[in-house]
Order: C-alpha cells, then sequence, then structure tokens
C-alpha cells in the first residue's frame, strides 16, 4: 500500500509541502538579504539530506541510494525532516496549517504501514 500510486501522489505533496514550509520559516529567521539565504538554503539542505539518504531497494524511491542507510535511520530522517517542518509551521504563526499537516502526516504513515514494516526490517 506504501507504493500505490496514490499514495506517493500524497507523499509527494507532503515533501514539497514541508519544503514550502521550511522556506517560509527559513524566510522568517533573518531580515534583508539573510531572508533569502535562509528561505534558499533551509529547504535545500533538507532536500538534499532526503535525496542522499535512503534504503537501496526502497520501493516508494527509485531503489537507487547514493549514501545507503538502514531502514531505521531512514525512517528517523523523514520524521526529523517532517517534523521540522511542522515545527517550522507552529513557530511561524500557522498553528492551522501545523496540525493540518501533522494530521496528514498521521493519515499517509499508517495507510503506509507495509512501508513502515519494511523499514524496520531493512
Amino acid at each position: 500500500m506504501g507504493s500505490h500510486p496514490a499514495n506517493l501522489a500524497v507523499r509527494f505533496f507532503l515533501e514539497m509541502s514541508a519544503l514550502v514550509a521550511m522556506g517560509r520559516w527559513g524566510w522568517r529567521q533573518g531580515e534583508g538579504t539573510t531572508r533569502y539565504v535562509f528561505a534558499a538554503l533551509v529547504p535545500l539542505a533538507a532536500a538534499a539530506l532526503w535525496g542522499i539518504f535512503a534504503v537501496p531497494g526502497d520501493p516508494s524511491r527509485s531503489g537507487s541510494a547514493l549514501v545507503a542507510v538502514p531502514g531505521a535511520l531512514r525512517l528517523g530522517l523523514e520524521a526529523a525532516f517532517f517534523a521540522f517542518a511542522v515545527w517550522g509551521l507552529y513557530q511561524v504563526g500557522s498553528v492551522a496549517l501545523a496540525r493540518t499537516m501533522a494530521a496528514a502526516l498521521a493519515v499517509h504513515y499508517a495507510v503506509s504501514y507495509d512501508r513502515l514494516a519494511w523499514l524496520l526490517r531493512s
């Protein structure tokens, strides 16, 4: 179920939403030119970590991994990625969006129970 095309589309939307949330948080951290730097670099760094560290053979990704990591570590990276996005929304005053994203993530991971089990076994 975790690799069903509809679930993968939801996951992609959640990933993109998280990057936007991180950029919004970064924008609020600086003033002047530093706003642009934070707004660009925070999501860029998060996206790089997301793309670099993967579990080889993950059916919800390309299957390849630039840096192979165990499934539990990948799951921790995903948790930190999404938790930062939710926290960032909360910090900039978008409490309703933060709650909505947290709820959507909880539903997504509940539906992806087979992927979670696979990651914990890997």
